[in-house]
């Protein structure tokens, strides 16, 4: 049997797998370790489908818009979080897509020091500067093709709403079919 331990939770995060030319788009960034490697990535928010917190953090994280064109996977980890220190299992939904252009007056997220592009080879030569224990799976699993179509991601009304009535606690059972239902 499994025990958790009590101050355990789970955080949904996103990340945005970007190549160009062999190299991968990372941010480096402040943390209490040091200056860490990692993808365009950042917690979901609440009102926010998959798809608008990538592209949001993506454009606050490199300055560069982002548009998805796959899921790549789901992955999880488990750790200290940042935040609080408890207990947090993450699950990340990493995308891959086209970057837009770089908005060059736009001032990056707090703790975001540059943007960097390096190789697979670069980055496998670097663990100890990865944030998360999941940059190497996305890259690895870009490289192998590793694609899903974003329309296997639905996004219920009630997770964008701008709020939710006291007492909602379940979804309607019959509810109305909604355009762009991915994003």
């Amino acid at each position: 049997m499994c025990t958790m331990s009590r101050d355990w939770n789970a955080s949904v995060t996103v990340a945005a797998v970007i190549e160009r030319g062999g190299r991968f788009l990372l941010v480096e960034e402040e943390t209490a370790d040091g200056l860490r490697l990692n993808q365009p990535a950042g917690h979901l928010e609440a009102g926010e489908s998959l798809i608008r917190a990538v592209v949001r953090e993506t454009l606050e994280e490199t300055a560069h818009s982002f548009e998805p064109r796959a899921l790549l996977g789901v992955y999880t980890s488990r750790g200290r979080s940042s935040r609080d220190q408890g207990d947090t299992t993450y699950i990340r939904f990493a995308f891959t897509g086209d970057i837009g252009t770089l908005d060059a007056g736009r001032q990056l997220d707090t703790g975001i020091v540059r943007t960097v592009w390096m190789t697979a080879e670069e980055l496998r030569g670097c663990p100890e500067r990865h944030r998360s224990p999941l940059l190497m799976a996305c890259v690895d699993d870009y490289l192998a093709g590793k694609r899903f179509a974003l329309d296997m991601i639905h996004t219920h009304p009630s997770t964008v709403a701008a709020s939710i009535a006291p007492g909602d606690t379940a979804a309607p059972t019959n509810p109305p079919a909604q355009a762009g239902a991915a994003s």
